[in-house]
């Protein structure tokens, strides 16, 4: 039987043998777009009070976090491992060797098989990468890009700073460092169609990324997103729950059958979304309709994928 998708938990149950659970971690940084070097006011939709847990605070230590972290989760999962995610904003964009010390912080903790860590394309280097590699040798080790879309146009509108050229030097850059890559990808932003979303599926496809995560884009309270949403609605094609799950279908025709799906949907706290409003269905269930129907029209990853 053909499998439908690459999926991330089967590829860490692979490897581990066991279950593995992400810790989100805060280490208080920012990002270029925020803190005037290269821009500010953030990325238009970003909250990050959305996703972070309430043990994540950037004015605990690392080992507090993964502390607070672990004792939540080892009470249903008492014997599973974990990864120590470095969420909140750009964490490569501060000097290699104190990125280091976080890492092996982090490390030092118990049970904790590998890193992930958030960033921005144009937050990495050639230093910061070997720094990094040392530590891929010997654990999981995945660089998390910010990427949310394959075009230029739209990444000056949400003031995200970077462009996709830098997105692609970047995957790159990583991959020849021999590390693990996940591309982060939002669909439904302003400007951007159906069309553009398989453009991303193929354009993505042409990287060496090893995971991607797909996101819904949220307009939360508070953002510059919903300033504009409210102003300009007509900017935005919110897709309802059908017609988003229609569009990830497709996205996942068009994608690389090598390239590994963490996730197809972001989940934020109810009572800060603005839009969509899918009512409160939870990420588990819109992995379930998108299986349906990939099941029920023959739709499996790769299958409209060219290599060209």
């Amino acid at each position: 039987m053909q499998q439908l998708y690459n999926d991330y938990s089967g590829f860490i149950k692979n490897k581990f043998g066991c279950r593995v659970q992400k810790i989100s971690v805060n280490t208080g940084l920012t990002c270029p777009n925020r803190d005037g070097s290269k821009g500010t006011g953030g990325c238009i939709y970003c909250n990050n009070e959305s996703f972070n847990p309430a043990y994540a605070l950037g004015s605990k230590t690392i080992t507090q976090q993964l502390d607070e972290g672990i004792n939540y989760f080892s009470k249903k999962y008492p014997s599973q491992k974990y990864i120590a995610y470095f969420q909140s904003f750009s964490n490569t964009y501060e000097s290699a060797d104190s990125i280091k010390k976080r890492i092996e912080e982090a490390l030092s903790f118990r049970n904790i098989v590998g890193i992930s860590i958030a960033t921005r394309p144009d937050c990495i280097n050639d230093e910061i990468l070997e720094m990094l590699a040392s530590f891929s040798k010997k654990y999981f080790f995945v660089i998390e890009y910010g990427i949310e879309s394959s075009i230029n146009r739209t990444l000056e509108q949400i003031n995200r700073c970077h462009s996709w050229e830098d997105s692609v030097n970047a995957i790159r850059k990583t991959s020849y460092y021999g590390i693990y890559s996940c591309a982060h990808l939002i669909i439904g932003l302003p400007g951007e169609a159906e069309e553009d979303y398989i453009s991303h599926a193929k354009e993505i496809s042409k990287l060496p990324v090893n995971f991607i995560k797909l996101h819904q884009l949220q307009i939360l309270k508070g953002t510059k997103a919903e300033e504009m949403y409210i102003s300009k609605p007509e900017l935005f094609l919110i897709p309802s729950l059908e017609e988003y799950t229609d569009i990830i279908c497709e996205f996942i025709s068009n994608l690389s059958p090598d390239i590994i799906i963490e996730r197809f949907t972001g989940e934020s706290p109810p009572e800060m979304v603005v839009a969509p409003k899918w009512n409160r269905i939870k990420n588990f269930e819109v992995t379930e309709i998108i299986r349906k129907k990939l099941k029920e029209r023959g739709i499996y990853q790769g299958k409209s994928y060219n290599i060209k």
